[in-house]
């Protein structure tokens, strides 16, 4: 055992300190709450107020920036980086996120050579930049991201949020966003908040002390809405067949968001006990709290809580969540943890995908070579369902059986190109509006006549051919 005298440690931990780019950055006491990178953790020092221009102007050539994403994408922050990479003729500026929001400035073409967005879920604004060679794309498991930060593979010289004014312990909140950025946060020599009075409060791992920020700005703006969009037939008819049959009173559930997602929970309003536990949720929910359908109560991860990661919906939504203790929002590899996940009773988790072979294959991040989205948590919670240590778990993914053009999303063969999201081995349950197909335990002859069953009529005979080609014999239940 080695005993250093108090003035040996002292010049040990200064020179530590010293050497700390971002200690000595920030020119503070050197006690041992200085270094501290835990948010929660108060530091003797304060952020300086200044504008947007100002705040984003030490970023520099070969920078690597985070930016808070979805509905907490900081829009008055990314406008002003782009003009300074301009004005101040930077090059080789990385920004990774997951999907933002808004118009996303350093990814249009002017901007190639100074920025470089590099997705790890991909959202609308960047699909055209990352297929036209001028954007990157990561295909990772959400629950994986943050370790991107931990161990040091993707530095993070520049974090910029989105928070909610500092409350009078002087904390503030990512709202309705922790996902992957506290992770960032916890890794970045420099971070700058967008401090918006509309931003909902929240409960959970996304506090941050105010000593953190090294600047901040003023930005009341609306934050970017996703409204829900009239239900058409087809998604109703998968709802229904989904809520009525594979949803049980009690159930945990996950869901993503977009209409199929909307239709289920609209299909839930006679299902009692319900419980949240999902890396994002929207508008559907609310209804559903109201009716007294959720309640958490079977829940064995954070009972009587709604369990989240992030969040996009309207207003009605964000007003929901400020500073509602029935909700907490999480780090993403906590939520998405399988171990997690597998604890709750009867997970139950309803994902979406592109198309599906007649093996099982599933595509779900790109259309034949077209990156569209990402591989997100929809194998994390699939997985964890499929390991509910109740016995009780559903994997379900679920699509229209057709495209818009009317083309077969069941197909004898993926498109090339096509992302494996998830492999035949991870799905369960897939349901089109014709049906259910469960294909846990059945070999790839049994597996193609299921997935037949419940393509569209009119594609039926040319799947059985073109399986018949395929297998070598014919599909058979």
């Amino acid at each position: 055992m080695v005993v250093r005298s108090f003035s040996s440690v002292s010049r040990l931990l200064c020179k530590c300190l010293q050497e700390n780019r971002s200690v000595t950055r920030l020119n503070v006491a050197k006690t041992y709450y200085t270094y501290s990178k835990e948010p929660f953790q108060p530091l003797n020092r304060q952020p300086k107020w200044t504008s947007a221009e100002e705040a984003v102007s030490l970023i520099k050539s070969g920078d690597t920036v985070f930016v808070h994403g979805a509905a907490a994408t900081p829009r008055i922050l990314v406008p002003a980086m782009a003009e300074h990479g301009k004005k101040a003729n930077l090059k080789d500026v990385t920004v990774c996120h997951i999907h933002t929001e808004g118009a996303a400035e350093y990814t249009r073409p002017e901007f190639q050579g100074i920025f470089r967005s590099n997705s790890f879920f991909v959202g609308g604004n960047c699909r055209e930049p990352i297929n036209s060679g001028r954007a990157d794309f990561v295909p990772i498991f959400l629950s994986e991201i943050p370790l991107l930060f931990h161990r040091g593979i993707v530095p993070c010289d520049v974090a910029m949020l989105q928070v909610t004014p500092p409350d009078k312990h002087g904390y503030c909140s990512f709202g309705t966003s922790v996902d992957t950025a506290r992770a960032a946060v916890q890794h970045a020599k420099y971070i700058i908040g967008q401090v918006n009075p509309r931003m909902p409060r929240t409960f959970g791992d996304g506090i941050i002390h105010v000593s953190h920020f090294d600047a901040l700005v003023e930005g009341e703006v609306e934050l970017p809405e996703l409204k829900s969009e009239k239900l058409g037939e087809v998604e109703l008819a998968i709802g229904k067949l989904i809520a009525d049959n594979l949803v049980e009173d009690g159930a945990t559930l996950q869901m993503g968001i977009g209409s199929i997602p909307d239709a289920v929970l609209a299909s839930l309003k006679n299902h009692k006990d319900l419980g949240v536990h999902s890396e994002m949720f929207s508008d559907g929910v609310v209804d559903l709290v109201e009716l007294g359908c959720i309640t958490n109560h079977q829940k064995k991860i954070c009972p009587g809580k709604i369990v989240g990661s992030f969040t996009i919906g309207s207003r009605r939504l964000f007003d929901f969540m400020d500073d509602n203790p029935f909700i907490v929002m999480l780090v993403v590899d906590y939520v998405n943890d399988n171990v997690i996940i597998a604890s709750n009773p009867k997970v139950t988790a309803i994902n979406s995908c592109i198309e599906i072979d007649l093996t099982g294959q599933v595509v779900s991040d790109s259309i034949g070579t077209r990156i569209y989205s990402g591989v997100g948590g929809q194998v994390d919670f699939l997985r964890g369902a499929a390991m509910a240590f109740d016995g009780k778990g559903k994997a379900i993914l679920a699509m229209p059986s057709t495209t818009n053009k009317g083309e077969s999303k069941i197909v004898p063969f993926l498109k090339q190109g096509g992302g494996v999201v998830t492999s035949r081995a991870h799905i369960h349950y897939a349901v089109t509006e014709y049906g259910i197909a469960y294909l846990f335990g059945k070999n790839i002859r049994q597996r193609a006549h299921a997935l037949i069953e419940i393509a569209h009529p009119k594609h039926r005979e040319s799947l059985e051919k073109a399986a018949y080609e395929r297998l070598k014999c014919m599909p058979s239940a």
